[in-house]
């Protein structure tokens, strides 16, 4: 690991102290703009001084926090330790296998640092993503049933939060279909125990507890991974299926896909772009519409 990307650690993760508050997507990117506009490189964070981040335009309160954070040699490697011990792999932002969609799509809110539990390789070539509810209706259930071994006969990773019902459903039957899937865990890595051909991702730390912000979070991640995202069910106005196709349908993360099933939710994300689907019979086949003047 080169020194930059122990720098990015230490800056973007508590490394199991929850009393510390590391920076911000935002705070982050700012103090990179900073650094470069005084002509610094960016492997030069770690040996920092209180007057090289006046000179990037730093208040004396941030650049207190930010050598804080960056002190904290020792438990960093304790921290990698721990995670090594179980089976757990870190991966920066900086890193050549970092996923290149998550990069570009995301730009600064990528993910700064992934956790990883299974095959790294997984987080290459081509992937469908899956979201819905937990609860499901039992067409929707089906919807996403199919859609997991459809994965996994084309030869697409699965991308999928790994939550019960939609994610779930989709996930065992990929993975029951001998595909592939990639799961982005919204709370402890550590409670998800390794399987074949699954590759679990967390960000910001392997230990990091359930939040209602990380989990809107993850979905930002799922969505922006795969080229095509299908929605089994979800509520209208309300929820983190609903909000996350509405933020892809905004942003253009990937093509967003919906089960036509007759719901309110399921017309409103058509309306606003998302392309209905009443049948799943290929992935690879799913097309938006072209548009055309006559």
């Amino acid at each position: 690991m080169t020194g930059a990307e122990r720098a990015m650690l230490l800056l973007s993760c508590p490394l199991g102290e929850s009393e510390v508050h590391p920076l911000s997507a935002a705070q982050f990117r700012d103090l990179g703009r900073q650094i470069r506009q005084t002509g610094s490189r960016s492997d030069s964070l770690s040996p920092v001084t209180a007057r090289a981040l006046a000179a990037a335009g730093c208040g004396r309160e941030l650049s207190q926090r930010i050598l804080a954070l960056l002190d904290r040699e020792a438990q960093l490697d304790a921290y990698l330790r721990r995670a090594e011990a179980g089976g757990i792999w870190t991966l920066t932002r900086l890193a050549p296998q970092y996923p290149a969609q998550l990069a570009v799509k995301l730009r600064f809110d990528a993910p700064r640092v992934l956790f990883l539990r299974g095959d790294a390789a997984l987080l290459q070539g081509p992937a469908v993503a899956l979201v819905g509810s937990r609860r499901l209706r039992p067409e929707n259930e089906a919807f996403a049933r199919q859609a997991g071994r459809l994965a996994a006969e084309e030869g697409l990773t699965l991308v999928t939060g790994g939550a019960a019902g939609a994610d779930l459903t989709a996930l065992e039957a990929c993975l029951d279909a001998g595909g592939n899937a990639v799961v982005y865990v919204p709370g402890p890595l550590t409670e998800h125990s390794p399987r074949a051909r699954c590759l679990f991702v967390s960000e910001g730390g392997y230990d990091l507890p359930f939040s209602v912000p990380r989990a809107l979070t993850r979905n930002h991640f799922i969505h922006a991974h795969a080229a095509k995202t299908l929605a089994a069910q979800c509520t209208l106005g309300t929820g983190g299926t609903w909000q996350g196709c509405l933020d892809n349908l905004r942003r253009q993360w990937s093509e967003v896909y919906v089960f036509d099933d007759g719901s309110e939710a399921a017309a409103a994300l058509s309306a606003r772009g998302a392309v209905p689907v009443s049948a799943l019979t290929s992935l690879r086949a799913l097309t938006p519409p072209q548009s055309c003047l006559f």
